[in-house]
């Protein structure tokens, strides 16, 4: 069974950073791809930044520049780097191993 776990979301100040983090099992990040997504509120869920398991990666263009997906294999973790934040950066932040979901991890922007 495939489990996908974020952690990191939480309370920045506008400017900041935040590192978010999915640990993944049930599945090899080696051998497949993995997405960040995003869902704020009353607003539907939207592509943030992807990566193969060749590495090749992908970013909203709204977030490109800021932030940096990355994976561990050897941890089969997933990461988004993220850097000078903005209030329409908050969001709950997903990880999508397809087909499965992660939880969510809630990150606030503070202006």
């Amino acid at each position: 069974q495939v489990q996908l776990v974020e952690s990191g979301g939480g309370l920045v100040q506008a400017g900041g950073s935040l590192r978010l983090s999915c640990v993944v099992s049930g599945i090899s990040l080696s051998t497949n791809s993995m997405a960040w997504y995003r869902q704020a509120p009353g607003a539907q869920r939207e592509f943030v930044a992807r990566i193969t398991n060749w590495g090749a990666t992908g970013y909203a263009d709204s977030v490109k520049g800021r932030f940096t997906i990355a994976r561990d294999n050897a941890k089969n973790k997933g990461y988004l780097q993220m850097n000078r934040l903005k209030s329409a950066d908050a969001a709950v932040y997903y990880c999508h191993v397809r087909p499965s979901w992660g939880k969510g991890t809630l990150v606030t922007v503070s202006t």
